[in-house]
């Protein structure tokens, strides 16, 4: 099932606050992406009709295993993206940005091979 987007942006603010914070709500998703309130009410009951996340007992969004595996895929190329252009000389922001629109323009074919020639010469230890 194809994921547009928008879709995929709100699967990879839900992984990367849980990440922060271990629990997430719509407000953290909305105050993470810049949205309404109403926009995330919409976006989280179509991804979680569709399978990508679930809302437990206490209003908490959480990634289905589906869910979580393009939260991931995502939030990977938006870091490795980002690390890239950093290391060109782009600034945090601008670079940050930029991820954004690449990580999800490119087919993961070149993704892959990209990310492999980056991997064996650039060092991208984490800080």
């Amino acid at each position: 099932m194809k994921l547009h987007e928008s879709g995929e942006d709100y699967l990879e603010s839900i992984l990367k606050i849980e990440q922060l914070k271990g629990n997430v709500r719509s407000v953290d998703v909305a105050n993470d992406l810049g949205v309404t309130k109403p926009s995330v009410s919409r976006a989280i009951h179509l991804l979680e009709e569709k399978g990508y996340i679930t809302i437990n007992q206490s209003s908490q969004l959480v990634l289905t295993p589906i869910g979580r595996e393009i939260a991931e895929k995502i939030y990977e190329r938006h870091r490795i993206f980002t690390k890239l252009l950093q290391h060109l000389g782009v600034s945090e922001q601008v670079a940050a940005e930029d991820a954004c629109k690449l990580e999800h323009a490119m087919s993961e074919e070149s993704f892959l091979a990209l990310k492999k020639f980056i991997e064996s010469h650039i060092d991208f230890t984490e800080e």
